[in-house]
């Protein structure tokens, strides 16, 4: 409950509803929710490393499909249509679609085109997709100089 000053000595109540604290948790509930929404907006599943990982042991016999600049699909080193996709995944892997299936694309294929086939990856049943890069190579060691003065060295007078 609330008084109001006026002139006179006689207080009357005051009846408006104080909405600041509202306010402030409204602004509080709606950062929260702009920072979790991006955060629940992914789907697809994938296996993929980091890039500091040691590289995986290649299976006896990988199955590579690739994605070519030209957006053609070549499962192996025959080149594919993307309805015989599923079809000479079946017959490679024998219908086993637990096998991982290392997907490759062009540096030059926009990134919606790999998820495409991923999608086709996905509605053939094969769940295990890994995405295949170059390794990134080592920087070469640094050549270390000897400090004057150390023994095995020369110094000039």
């Amino acid at each position: 409950m609330a008084g109001r000053l006026s002139e006179g000595d006689d207080l009357s109540e005051n009846h408006e509803i104080n909405v600041t604290p509202f306010i402030d948790v409204m602004l509080v509930l709606l950062i929260i929710f702009m920072v979790a929404a991006p955060l629940s907006t992914v789907d697809i599943a994938v296996d993929l490393p980091v890039a500091t990982a040691k590289p995986q042991p290649r299976p006896n016999k990988p199955l590579f499909l690739t994605v070519k600049s030209d957006l053609t699909l070549a499962f192996g080193n025959d080149t594919i249509t993307r309805g015989q996709l599923a079809g000479s995944l079946d017959s490679a892997t024998g219908a086993d679609r637990q096998q991982r299936v290392f997907l490759r694309a062009d540096k030059t294929v926009p990134y919606g085109e790999v998820i495409k086939v991923m999608n086709l990856l996905r509605a053939a049943g094969y769940l295990k997709v890994a995405l295949v890069g170059l390794e990134d190579a080592p920087p070469p060691p640094q050549a270390v100089q000897p400090q004057p003065g150390t023994p095995g060295t020369a110094t000039s007078p």
